[in-house]
């Protein structure tokens, strides 16, 4: 009897120290040779235990996709987000130029839905929306708690289609604003020779083609007699960094644009090869300025390239990349801090303004009026 017992301990033993042996090896495998934390075990189990035993109906493609979503929310950062099909499509039709819905770019404040910036010549900037204005409702769904891709999701639609947004303007009482749907096509340069010969550029959001419809924006103001140039940077919420880096090298003087810090300590940094600086150069800033807009007047602010007129930067200083997941999913990161070429990190403070003018109409026409007279006395000074 004892012995029978003490080989059924043995064995009980064994069997035991074969299991820790084998989950000990599982996760070293998991973290030296696939780079995976061993706690993603119970992630996996609970997984297997709902479709083994679970006694309901469920999606397994849900369970999956609400895995991730769970993991990315647990972030607490406006910016991450898990992409699925839809948010993953709608994401490069927006690089690219073009999406649909009603021109609102967004973002997260104090946990509040918050508009960063009217897209020029939409159905919301024709509504009167304003950068800075809260999005208290969609379609009378409270937006307290919402996720911002769930905001973004319903806020767009079929073309033709209406939402209707509670708007809270300041300390104004919130308001119904119902907005028509349609297909948004960024334009994202314009420009036009100003009286003096100052050249006037607007830049509404950096996507694909920005830097080169900048630089071919420049050239022809150049060709026409520019003496100096006022650029717009005004509501404009950022987009590709790459295009704020380009648009970047041809305003200011050879040296770092903007440096990237990763969590592993890894530097990357953006130069510009610029011998001469042509012109005077203004930038007008505002709240609704942001990322790689604010890359942009950070640059030209450090490198003293130019003077930033306006109102203080909205102060999105951090860079997101896109990991794909499948072939249509995918899951978008906070990867890195970002630095002006002084050190500068403006992440939550914005970029304050040389010239600090706050507008005194809807157009901001008081900050553009500032702006022009500078340019006017550099080309003076200058004796162009």
């Amino acid at each position: 009897m004892f012995k029978k017992r003490f080989n059924f301990i043995e064995m009980f033993f064994g069997v035991v120290f074969f299991a820790v042996v084998v989950l000990m090896g599982l996760g070293y495998v998991l973290q030296t040779q696939l780079g995976l934390d061993w706690r993603i075990l119970p992630v996996i189990k609970t997984i297997t235990l709902i479709q083994q035993k679970y006694n309901g109906d469920y999606n397994n493609d849900q369970i999956y996709t609400g895995a991730i979503r769970g993991m990315v929310k647990e972030l607490d950062d406006p910016y991450s987000t898990y992409l699925d099909a839809k948010d993953y499509a709608d994401l490069t039709t927006i690089t690219e130029g073009y999406f649909g819905g009603v021109g609102l770019v967004l973002g997260k404040k104090d946990d509040k839905l918050v508009v960063v910036a009217p897209i020029e010549e939409t159905p919301a900037y024709r509504a009167g929306i304003k950068s800075g204005d809260f999005i208290a409702g969609i379609d009378g769904k409270a937006t307290a708690g919402m996720e911002l891709t769930d905001a973004v999701k319903q806020i767009r639609g079929a073309n033709g289609s209406a939402v209707e947004l509670t708007v809270v303007s300041g300390k104004e009482a919130p308001k119904v604003v119902r907005i028509v749907r349609e297909e948004i096509k960024l334009k994202s340069v314009y420009g036009e020779m100003k009286g003096n010969n100052i050249g006037y550029i607007r830049i509404t959001s950096f996507s694909e083609d920005t830097a080169k419809d900048f630089q071919n924006k420049y050239n022809e103001l150049a060709q026409e007699g520019m003496k100096g140039l006022i650029l717009d940077l005004r509501d404009n919420p950022g987009g590709l960094l790459r295009s704020g880096v380009g648009v970047a090298k041809q305003l200011v003087p050879k040296g770092p644009i903007v440096s990237m810090k990763e969590k592993d300590g890894r530097t990357t940094t953006e130069y510009s090869n610029l011998t001469q600086l042509k012109y005077p150069l203004a930038i007008l800033v505002n709240k609704g300025t942001a990322s790689a807009s604010e890359i942009v007047s950070g640059a030209v602010q450090d490198t003293k390239a130019g003077k930033l007129f306006g109102t203080t930067t909205y102060g999105k200083g951090c860079v997101q990349n896109i990991f794909n997941l499948t072939r249509e999913t995918g899951v978008k990161l906070t990867i890195a801090e970002y630095y002006t070429p002084s050190g500068r990190s403006i992440n939550g403070v914005g970029i304050n303004p040389d010239v600090e003018v706050a507008a005194t109409d809807e157009k901001g026409t008081n900050q553009l009026a500032a702006a022009q007279k500078y340019i006017e006395e550099e080309i003076t000074k200058a004796g162009k």
